[in-house]
């Protein structure tokens, strides 16, 4: 698979929204997210141009023959935010610390088309972004029952921190972390 990277950051992003929706709306195009408002392309439309004015947003694409085949994006994580502080002690003390100083990476999305997943180009991708972060760990929240995800992030050397829930109407989801990049 002959794929080249490029980094983007929120500006630069947003030019390419149209394609990263795409291929959001290709690889939720499945149960048990099909159908679900809280998965839907509008939503996370919505959730993607909000995300591009983060502090320390970043998107990594892969791409092939011209098109974006897979992507993630994150920012930095802010301190505050409710599913972090939801965690309460079930964080560790040191990554508590690192959110305070605006250390952890906050991995929000993570997805490859379907016709090009198991192939490895999700570690690659994963593993690009991580390698051009300045934070000192990174976060994530996959949802429980996504056990392919759920299995390579153990896999590539995350934790469970807990337990959490990112609106009322969102599944529940394992919040996860690296503990250095």
């Amino acid at each position: 698979m002959d794929v080249h990277f490029q980094r983007h950051d929120g500006p630069s992003a947003k030019g390419i929204a149209d394609e990263l929706i795409s291929v959001y709306a290709r690889v939720y195009d499945k149960p048990p997210y099909v159908g679900d408002p809280f998965f839907s392309v509008d939503m996370f439309r919505d959730r993607l141009v909000a995300a591009f004015g983060s502090e320390g947003f970043e998107t990594v694409t892969a791409w092939q023959d011209g098109q974006i085949v897979g992507y993630v994006h994150g920012a930095t994580l802010p301190a505050d935010k409710p599913w972090w502080l939801s965690l309460g002690d079930q964080r560790p003390e040191k990554l508590r610390k690192l959110a305070d100083d605006r250390q952890v990476f906050w991995l929000r999305e993570l997805m490859v088309l379907p016709e090009c997943q198991s192939r490895g180009l999700g570690r690659q991708i994963h593993d690009t972004v991580i390698a051009g972060r300045a934070e000192s760990a990174t976060t994530l929240t996959c949802i429980i029952g996504n056990q392919p995800a759920h299995d390579a992030y153990l896999r590539w050397g995350y934790s469970i921190m807990g337990q959490i829930k990112h609106a009322p109407e969102s599944p529940v989801y394992d919040a996860m972390f690296l503990p250095s990049n």
